[in-house]
C-alpha cells in the first residue's frame, strides 16, 4: 500500500506508533534486563549473607566473611553445610581430609593378640644404700686437700688431706714417752697406742712415729670408702671438729633405675618383671632389669607409681638424672583381644568416644560413636562393647572432626547435643570439678574477675578500657598452673587456655569496640566452658545472654550480679538479655 505524506492525520499517527515501538525497544527492554540484573545481585547478596567463614584447624571459628584464623593466623575457608541425614554422620570433603591430616587404622589389624607392651619412661638414679661421707676423727685445721672439686672419684684407703692437730701432737708425745719406759711399764705403751687407734689412726702409722721417734705436725687422712664426690664440704685453712664431714661420696658401680607407672598399667606391673631399656645418650645400646620395688604412695601431680630396677653399672655408664625410655611385654589372657589404639579415643568424664569411618561412602564420612573400654595394654585399650574386627576408626584428626560435628550441632564429645539414637539432648561438658585441686579453681576464679572488667568496658563501649582490661586479665590468665591437672583435664586446659589467650590477646589489638566485641564472644565462650569443667573455688557468677548480638546469632557472657548490662551493646540496649545459667561453688 502506498502512503501519502499529503494527509496530515496519517502521519501523525505512523510517527506516534514508530515512536512508542522504538521506546518499549529501548526502555521496556532495559527495565527488565534491570529488573533480572537487580534480581540477579540481591540473589548473589544474599548467599554471600549466609556464608559462613571457619577455620580448619579451629572450627569453633565462625565468621561471615573471607580473613584470617584469630587463633593461628590461618586463611579461612568456607564452610560447607552437612549433606548427611544421619545426625551421627559427619560429612568432609577430600581437601578437608588431607589438611586435617586423618589418619584410620583397622581394628584387629597391626595388633598382637594376647600381649601386652607397656611403655615407660624414667630416669636413672644414684643408689640411695650406697652413699656415704668422708669424715675426720680429729679436731685440727685442714693443711692441705687432694680432693679438691666435686665430682673427683676417690677409693677407699686413698690420701685425702692432712690435718694439724694439737690433741694429736700431744697424744703422739704420749707415745714416745711411753715408748722409753716400755720395760718397766708395758701397760702405758699399750694405753698411748690404744688412744692413738680410737682416733682412726693406723699401725702402720703408729709404727712410723715410734720407729722415727719424732712428732708429725701433719697427720694424713684417708678416705674409708670408695664413690665420686657429690659435696665438698671443707677447704685448706678450715678448722673443723671431731667427726665433722670433709666430703659426701656416692658410690655409682650401682644404680636404681625408677620409671612412672600410670594408674591404668598399674595393675599390670609386678615384682620381678623384666623392663627392656634404651637412652638416648647411647644409641642402639640395650639394657634390662628386673623391677625390684614398686612405691606404694601415688605422685598426686602426675597420677603415677614409680617402680625401680638395680643395676650393676660397669664402668659407670649410666649416670644420675639420664632419661630412659623401656617397655615391659606381658602376655595376657581373657575371651576378648580385640583393641583399640589410645589416640583413636576421646574422653570426656565417663564417656569414651571413637570416630568410625563409613565404608564405602563416595565422600568421606565418620561416624560419632561411644564404646565401652577394658584394661589398657600398653598404647592401646580391649574393647568391651561398640567396636568390630574389620572398623576403620580415626586415629589422628578425630579432634577436628568433633569440633567440626560440634559446629554443625551435631553429636560430639564436647557438646552432645545429639544422642546415639539420633534425637536432640542437652549440652554435656566434661566434669572435673571434683577432681581440679582447689588452688587451680582459684587461679581460674582470678581469671574470671579480671574477664569482669573487660565486660564492665564494654557495657560502656570504652574500646581502649576494654584493651586495657584485656591485658589485665591475661596476665591473671599465665599465672594459671596448668600442672596441676593430669590426663585429660590437662589437655582440655591446654585448649581452652590457648582459646582465651589467642582472643585475649586480639582484644588489646584491635581499635574498634565493634570488632573487639566478636573476640570478646569466642572469649566468654571458652571461659564459661572452663568454668564448668574445673568448678569454681568461691562466690557464684551468672552466665548472661542477648539472642540480638553478634549479628542477631545470639552471644553469652558472665557476670557477678543477675541484673542484665549488655556488653554487646552497651546504652544501646543497655538491659537486653535474659539469665540462662548459673555457675556455683561445688561443696
Amino acid at each position: 500500500m502506498k502512503i501519502s505524506y499529503k494527509n496530515p492525520v496519517l502521519v501523525a499517527v505512523i510517527s506516534l506508533i514508530i515512536g512508542f515501538s522504538g521506546a518499549w525497544l529501548i526502555w521496556g527492554n532495559n527495565s527488565t534486563e534491570g529488573k533480572n540484573t537487580e534480581a540477579a545481585h540481591n540473589h548473589v547478596a544474599e548467599k554471600k549473607a549466609e556464608e559462613i567463614w571457619t577455620c580448619s584447624m579451629h572450627p569453633q571459628i565462625r565468621q561471615p566473611e573471607f580473613g584470617d584464623c584469630p587463633i593461628c593466623g590461618m586463611d579461612l575457608i568456607l564452610l560447607e553445610e552437612n549433606s548427611s541425614s544421619d545426625p551421627l554422620v559427619l560429612e568432609m570433603t577430600e581437601e578437608a581430609v588431607k589438611l586435617s591430616d586423618i589418619q584410620t587404622i583397622k581394628i584387629g589389624e597391626s595388633i598382637q593378640s594376647g600381649s601386652k607392651k607397656i611403655r615407660l619412661s624414667g630416669k636413672v638414679q644414684d643408689d640411695e644404700r650406697l652413699a656415704s661421707s668422708l669424715v675426720t676423727h680429729l679436731p685440727g685445721r685442714i693443711e692441705k686437700l687432694y680432693v679438691n672439686f666435686t665430682g673427683k672419684s676417690v677409693k677407699a684407703g686413698q690420701l685425702i688431706a692432712e690435718i694439724y692437730s694439737p690433741d694429736m701432737i700431744s697424744a703422739q708425745t704420749e707415745l714416745l714417752e711411753a715408748l722409753k719406759v716400755r720395760e718397766t711399764n708395758p701397760a702405758l705403751l699399750d694405753a698411748a697406742r690404744n688412744k692413738m687407734r680410737y682416733w682412726k689412726i693406723g699401725d702402720k702409722l703408729i709404727e712410723e712415729i715410734e720407729s722415727s721417734g719424732k712428732v708429725m705436725e701433719s697427720l694424713p687422712i684417708y678416705a674409708g670408702s670408695s664413690g665420686i664426690v657429690t659435696k665438698k664440704k671443707v677447704s685448706v685453712g678450715d678448722y673443723i671438729r671431731k667427726g665433722e664431714v670433709l666430703f659426701d661420696l656416692m658410690d655409682l658401680s650401682r644404680v636404681w633405675v625408677l620409671f612412672d607407672v600410670y594408674e591404668e598399667d598399674l595393675a599390670s606391673v609386678s615384682i620381678g618383671d623384666q623392663i627392656r631399656f634404651t637412652t638416648t645418650s647411647m644409641p642402639g645400646k640395650n639394657f634390662s632389669g628386673k623391677v625390684s620395688f614398686i612405691d606404694p604412695i601415688i605422685n598426686p601431680v602426675s597420677r603415677t607409681v614409680s617402680v625401680r630396677t638395680e643395676l650393676m653399672n660397669s664402668g659407670q655408664v649410666l649416670k644420675p638424672e639420664m632419661l630412659v625410655y623401656g617397655t615391659i611385654q606381658k602376655h595376657t589372657s581373657g575371651n576378648s583381644k580385640l583393641t583399640v589404639p589410645k589416640s583413636a579415643v576421646l574422653w570426656t568424664g565417663k564417656r569414651s568416644v571413637v570416630y568410625v569411618k563409613i565404608q564405602d561412602s563416595k565422600i568421606p564420612s565418620f561416624k560419632f560413636r561411644e564404646i565401652e573400654l577394658g584394661e589398657a595394654l600398653g598404647d592401646s585399650y580391649r574393647i568391651a562393647k561398640g567396636l568390630e574386627a574389620g572398623e576403620e576408626v580415626v586415629t589422628n584428626g578425630n579432634f577436628t572432626i568433633d569440633a567440626a560435628a560440634q559446629l554443625n550441632n551435631q553429636a560430639s564429645m564436647m557438646n552432645k547435643r545429639v544422642n546415639d539414637d539420633g534425637t536432640k539432648g542437652e549440652e554435656k561438658l566434661a566434669d572435673y570439678s571434683e577432681t581440679t585441686p582447689k588452688v587451680f579453681k582459684r587461679q581460674l576464679f582470678e581469671v574470671a574477675k579480671a574477664y569482669l572488667s573487660v565486660k564492665d568496658a564494654f557495657v560502656a563501649t570504652d574500646a581502649a578500657s576494654a584493651a586495657a582490661a584485656s591485658e589485665k586479665m591475661l596476665v591473671k590468665l599465665g599465672k594459671v598452673d596448668m600442672s596441676l591437672l593430669s590426663g585429660d583435664a590437662h589437655f582440655l586446659w591446654m585448649d581452652a587456655y590457648n582459646a582465651m589467650e589467642a582472643h585475649g590477646k586480639k582484644l588489646t589489638i584491635l581499635k574498634d569496640v565493634e570488632e573487639q566485641r566478636k573476640q570478646f564472644d569466642f572469649l566468654s565462650q571458652a571461659l564459661i566452658r572452663a568454668i564448668k569443667v574445673y568448678g569454681l573455688s568461691e562466690d557464684t557468677l551468672f552466665v548472661q545472654h542477648c539472642p540480638m548480638a553478634i549479628g542477631k546469632h545470639g552471644a553469652d557472657w558472665i557476670s557477678d550480679v543477675t541484673a542484665i548490662r549488655n556488653p554487646y551493646f552497651g546504652d544501646q540496649m543497655l538491659k537486653c538479655g535474659n539469665v540462662t545459667d548459673t555457675l556455683v561453688l561445688v561443696k
